[in-house]
């Protein structure tokens, strides 16, 4: 029997674990896309956890990304299949007309989000509350706002 790649070890390790994330626009620089169309975004969120269930433990949206935290069911580990449906769905709510590259226009895509994210395992109670507390932060941290409790995106007001 072949020994597990780290990467499937980790996968394994993973199924019902809690998950920061950072999602992105493909264009940051001056884009409200995310607010100007809030719900939009709670809509893709809605119908992805409907048919994919997690739980949002927290969340912030800023202008041009936005930080999450999810646990996922005991028996799962995809939380990939979960962020394509979330930024398709909102794509396809949005009226086309963005800028989009050529390799996107190959490949029949928009050009709204960043193909990646990042992604971070939440190793226990510490490390939950750090990203909570970067999570809630973040509007404070880059400008927008001057307490936490004024940034109307934001799963502080829970």
């Amino acid at each position: 029997m072949l020994p597990l790649s780290m990467r499937t070890y980790t996968r394994i390790r993973m199924f019902g674990g809690a998950y920061f994330f950072t999602v992105n626009l493909a264009e940051r620089h001056g884009n409200k896309l995310l607010i100007h169309h809030i719900d939009a975004l709670r809509e893709a969120f809605r119908i992805t956890r409907k048919e994919h269930p997690f739980l949002l433990e927290a969340a912030v949206v800023l202008p041009e990304h936005l930080h999450c935290i999810w646990r996922l069911p005991v028996q799962e580990c995809d939380f990939s299949t979960r962020w394509r449906l979330i930024k398709a769905r909102f794509s396809h709510l949005l009226p086309a007309g963005e800028w989009i590259s050529e390799s996107r226009q190959r490949r029949g895509e928009r050009g709204i989000w960043q193909r990646r994210y990042w992604e971070h395992a939440i190793r226990d109670d510490h490390d939950l509350q750090r990203h909570l507390d970067y999570i809630h932060y973040n509007p404070v941290k880059h400008g927008y706002v001057a307490r936490a409790a004024d940034w109307p995106y934001s799963s502080f007001h829970r």
